[in-house]
C-alpha cells in the first residue's frame, strides 16, 4: 500500500520511518522487493533509505538479504513504552475509581502483549501483572484485543506460526474458535478472558483507537467480583476512556504537564 502523501517535513526522514513502520507490519522482517510492492516506492529509493538506516542501527541486514528492525530502537522503544505508561495513568486511576478493579496498559510486542502500566485495585484481594510482563495474545484480554485489530494477514500469520496450548480449561484452542472470537470482540468492541489464563481471573479490555502503536487497556478482578453485568459496564467504559487516552497519546488531550511533546 502507497504511504499518504506528507504535506510537511523532509521527505526521506517521512519514508524512512513509513519503511520501518512497513516492516513492523510486517512481522519485523521484509526483502526490498517486498517493501517496494507495499510502499510503491521504487527499489533503487528502498536500497538507499534502507543501507542509511542499517548504517545507523535501526535495520539490520540478514543473511538472505532481507532487512529487520535493528538493536538501537529497543532503547528508544523502552523509553517511549515508559513514557506511555505515565500518559495514560490519569485514565487507569479512572477506570479503578469507576470499578475498584485493577486497570492495565498493554502495547504489542511481535507475538506478544507487554504490560506497560499498571494502576492496582483498592481491595487487599487483587490482580496484580508486573510491568513489563509479556503474555500470549490468545488467552489474555489484553491480547485478544489486540489481535482483533490486527490486519487479517497478521492474525493468519500469527495462527499459521503459534500453537494455541491449554493453559486453563477455558482457553481457546482452535484456530477456527479463536477467529470467531476475534469476530466477536470487532463487533461489541471489547475482549473478555474468563480464566483463559489464570484460572478465577476475569479481564475485560479494549483496544486504542488510533494509538501511535497498537495499545489496549484492561480491567481485571477475580471472576467472583466482576458479574456479566460489570463485564458490559467495564468494556463501555473502556471504549469511552480508550478515545481519550488515544487524544493524550497523540498530544490532543490532558495537560501540557501530561501530553507527549510535539
Amino acid at each position: 500500500m502507497t504511504a499518504p502523501p506528507r504535506s510537511t517535513g523532509v521527505q526521506s526522514l517521512a519514508r524512512a520511518f513509513d519503511l520501518m513502520e512497513l516492516i513492523a507490519d510486517l512481522g519485523g522482517e521484509a526483502g526490498v522487493t517486498e517493501l517496494s510492492a507495499r510502499s510503491g516506492l521504487p527499489p533503487a529509493t528502498i536500497h538507499r533509505l534502507v543501507r542509511t538506516l542499517v548504517d545507523l542501527g535501526y535495520l539490520r541486514q540478514t543473511p538472505s538479504r532481507s532487512y529487520t528492525l535493528g538493536p538501537r530502537l529497543i532503547r528508544l522503544g523502552e523509553t517511549a513504552s515508559r513514557l506511555i505508561g505515565r500518559w495514560a495513568t490519569p485514565v487507569l486511576t479512572e477506570l479503578v475509581a469507576r470499578f475498584q478493579e485493577t486497570a492495565n496498559l498493554a502495547v504489542l510486542d511481535a507475538d506478544h502483549a507487554v504490560y506497560v502500566a499498571q494502576v492496582p485495585s483498592p481491595h487487599s484481594v487483587r490482580m496484580f501483572t508486573e510491568v513489563g510482563r509479556r503474555v500470549p495474545l490468545y488467552c489474555t484480554g489484553v491480547g485478544k484485543a489486540l489481535l482483533a485489530h490486527l490486519p487479517d494477514e497478521r492474525v493468519e500469520a500469527y495462527l499459521n506460526k503459534r500453537a494455541l496450548a491449554a493453559v486453563t480449561p477455558t482457553t481457546i484452542t482452535d484456530p477456527a474458535g479463536l477467529r470467531q472470537e476475534l469476530d466477536a470482540i470487532r463487533l461489541r468492541g471489547y475482549a473478555i478472558d474468563d480464566g483463559e489464563r489464570e484460572p478465577g481471573v476475569r479481564c475485560v479490555a479494549a483496544a486504542v483507537p488510533g494509538a501511535p502503536a497498537a495499545t489496549a487497556l484492561s480491567v481485571s478482578g477475580p471472576q467472583g467480583r466482576i458479574s456479566d453485568a460489570d463485564v458490559v459496564g467495564i468494556g463501555t467504559s473502556l471504549m469511552e476512556l480508550a478515545v481519550d487516552l488515544a487524544d493524550r497519546l497523540n498530544g490532543a488531550g490532558g495537560s501540557a504537564r501530561d501530553r507527549p511533546p510535539a
